[in-house]
């Protein structure tokens, strides 16, 4: 447990949202894979504004570019402020940008990350994995959301780990799995 306790709560979220926030601001780096319709967008807006209101630094949420407008309008309708940024601006509070945007922004400016759609950091190899696994590394407060993760995809568990600061995907699987020599 590397969080806090909340500081707001707002009357919208339903007791299972409500807990899974509560629960990621406690541990301060966490991910919430959830499932199509179970409401990650507001879960993530509310953790967000939590950690706005205690650190009084902003927050970045980086999305796929088709729903960062679409993050910005929720964000209104819940009564939480938030702006969509593309060149690395910002006033404070929560931004929006998405993930090819992100050499935009310095990391020193936020208390905390977002990241939206997180099966992105999937390909380990990957340019976009790196640069995001960089950027978040920075950050006390890092929460990673889904409903496309592959529970059983050693890969997938590894570079969330690395990226949420727990544990290198390299030493995720040399702790949890061994190769045996094809004995079964």
């Amino acid at each position: 447990m590397h969080g806090f306790d909340p500081v707001w709560m707002p009357d919208c979220l339903f007791d299972f949202q409500l807990y899974l926030v509560e629960w990621s601001l406690r541990k301060g780096r966490s991910a919430i894979f959830a499932d199509c319709g179970l409401g990650k967008t507001p879960m993530q807006l509310v953790w967000a504004e939590n950690v706005v209101r205690k650190t009084n630094k902003p927050v970045l949420i980086l999305t796929p570019l088709a729903v960062s407008h679409q993050t910005v309008r929720e964000a209104e309708k819940f009564g939480i402020e938030a702006t969509r940024s593309g060149d690395g601006s910002h006033n404070g509070g929560i931004v929006v940008t998405n993930y090819e945007r992100l050499e935009n922004f310095d990391p020193d400016d936020f208390a905390g990350v977002v990241c939206d759609e997180s099966s992105i950091l999937k390909n380990y190899a990957g340019a976009t994995r790196e640069r995001i696994t960089e950027f978040m590394s920075h950050h006390p407060y890092r929460l990673l959301c889904t409903a496309t993760a592959a529970p059983n995809d050693y890969v997938e568990i590894g570079t969330s780990s690395e990226a949420l600061g727990v544990l290198e995907r390299k030493h995720m699987l040399s702790w949890f799995f061994t190769h045996d020599g094809g004995n079964t």
